[in-house]
């Protein structure tokens, strides 16, 4: 069936898209009648339960998520600063209980205070603050963080120039050979920076040499891990890296459409990015038959509509084409049969603004960066607990005490552990850092996975000494079972079941049995479809390791 349905919406394709014609409705609207959900479906020629499928499984379509007027952060940083129950408090003075509602994550995690409001994303640090924000004297929700690299040619912080000389670059990749581009990419060894770490030339490989009429680059744009705000850094600041990047893949693969799949709960780098898009066309860089090249190009920005597991790339494509955002059963994989079934490459923001440098300094030249298997740089994300939060582009093998005391400045405060990689990386104790022998910890893939955690994409959210553990294991297992697409039961059930129990040791004169638990993590970690049932009891099992002292009194061995 669904199939079926990518073909079906591969007819009107990119230019006219239901998914975005249901957030467009439902925007103006306010919410969606089941008149309306009937004429999209009569208009797309599918079903009324497909389009009604699809407008109940997104968060901002949701009938209960309608009427709200205002947005609290409800992410891992700013739960663990304890910022939120007062920020919620003080907007009940303005909003009614069933008016606020919730987003994770904003991106605001070096500062907390979070909030979204008529379409702008805000930190209130004071009561006046929120005053202000609510009555219109604050216009926008500019915020400030550091910005800071270890290396003298930096790849992804570099100061941007300007349109005609940064896509100069361009006009000379056009004139050469694309598999001499291709080349570059895989002499550089960079892997993807979404979490995964698989080689991106092993992926524009198989989708230069997958056979087809029509082929698409897709920006993964919706990876909101809570911690990490890279890629709204990089959206936002460093916008044509990534564009540009994205169009030296759709040259090397043979691709002619670019889509960007921006999360809702970063509309600031919806509406940059669309104006850096602008630009490009003014300027000629988007479109036919580009500097008399014989290459097309032309970019599509959809809009997410709040649901995390759409960093998941193949249930990202799904939503594209207007289907509920479930994770596909792989092969085939996306370079072979991807969006509208054709060969697309889905690569995250990150992976794609580094493109740009290894084109200009070589393949080579990024290789030396890094370590053997991890080369390159990598962007790091610290959180509102570090004297200096901020975004990091670190060079990869860098030792993480040095990333933690030189770059972030030290703790404001005593913390126990760092969740590093999102919700489902892993959690890291102080004392794998502060072990004067070291653990051989440091920023790469091989060191993380030795030590038994995941790299992830790098956020770091500190966890302080007087938060208790179980009740941020409570946190992921909810989270999870929020955000599960439901298409299989080890992800969300087990997410659930996890919650429960968790809960119920909380609250009751009972103990978790740890032989249950372990068998409930190891079928969510062995039978989940996707990393997100799959990825969560990485952490769940740190803390089960490292913080058995303050567990034992909720397990019962």
């Amino acid at each position: 069936m669904s199939d079926n349905l990518s073909h079906l919406a591969g007819r009107k394709g990119l230019k006219q898209n239901m998914f975005q014609d249901l957030i467009e409705q439902t925007k103006s609207k306010g919410k969606l009648s089941e008149e309306d959900m009937r004429n999209l479906a009569e208009e797309y020629l599918i079903g009324n339960a497909n389009v009604y499928g699809t407008a109940s499984f997104y968060d901002f379509l949701k009938k209960e998520n309608q009427n709200k007027k205002v947005y609290v952060c409800s992410g891992s940083t700013c739960l663990l600063a304890g910022t939120q129950d007062k920020l919620k408090d003080n907007l009940k003075k303005t909003f009614k209980e069933e008016e606020i509602g919730h987003m994770c994550c904003l991106g605001r995690c070096h500062e907390n205070n979070a909030f979204h409001y008529d379409g702008v994303n805000y930190s209130a640090q004071s009561d006046k603050a929120i005053e202000d924000i609510l009555a219109k004297k604050t216009k926008d929700g500019i915020d400030n963080y550091s910005v800071a690299t270890n290396i003298e040619n930096p790849v992804l912080t570099a100061p941007f120039t300007n349109v005609d000389e940064y896509y100069q670059l361009f006009k000379e990749a056009l004139k050469k050979d694309r598999l001499e581009l291709l080349q570059e990419i895989k002499e550089s060894g960079i892997r993807g920076r979404g979490g995964a770490g698989f080689p991106m030339g092993f992926k524009w490989e198989s989708c230069m040499n997958t056979e087809a009429s029509q082929k698409f680059i897709v920006c993964n744009a919706d990876e909101g891990d809570p911690g990490a705000y890279s890629d709204r850094y990089l959206l936002e600041k460093q916008t044509h890296a990534v564009l540009l990047g994205m169009m030296i893949a759709g040259y090397i693969t043979g691709a002619n459409r670019g889509a960007l799949y921006i999360r809702a709960e970063y509309p600031e780098s919806v509406t940059i990015v669309k104006e850096a898009i602008n630009e490009l066309e003014q300027k000629g860089l988007n479109g036919e038959n580009i500097e008399g090249s014989g290459f097309d190009f032309r970019f599509k920005v959809i809009e997410g509509a709040g649901a995390y597991i759409c960093g998941e790339e193949t249930a990202l494509l799904n939503s594209i084409e207007g289907q509920r955002a479930e994770v596909r059963i792989r092969p085939p994989f996306p370079t072979q049969a991807g969006l509208f079934n054709k060969p697309t490459v889905v690569n995250n923001v990150e992976t794609l603004a580094s493109v740009p440098f290894i084109l200009k300094n070589g393949g080579k030249a990024y290789a030396k960066l890094g370590t053997g298997k991890s080369s390159g740089t990598k962007l790091v994300s610290l959180d509102s607990f570090f004297n200096k939060p901020g975004i990091y582009e670190i060079e990869m093998g860098t030792p993480l005490s040095t990333i933690i005391n030189d770059f972030g400045g030290g703790f404001k405060s005593d913390i126990k552990a760092l969740h590093i990689g999102g919700p489902l990386g892993g959690i890291v104790p102080m004392s794998k850092i502060d072990d004067p022998i070291g653990a051989g910890l440091n920023l790469d893939f091989e060191s993380f996975s030795e030590n038994g955690f995941l790299l992830g994409h790098a956020g770091i959210v500190c966890i302080p000494k007087d938060f208790p553990m179980i009740k941020y294991l409570e946190h992921l297992f909810e989270f999870t079972a929020d955000e599960s697409c439901g298409k299989c039961f080890p992800c969300s059930l087990g997410s659930t079941r996890g919650k429960e129990m968790i809960q119920k040791a909380q609250h009751e004169d009972f103990k978790i049995d740890k032989k249950l638990l372990d068998d409930l993590l190891e079928t969510m970690e062995i039978g989940s479809l996707c990393a997100l049932g799959g990825g969560l009891p990485l952490g769940i099992k740190n803390a089960l390791q490292y913080f058995g002292d303050e567990l034992n009194e909720f397990i019962n061995e």
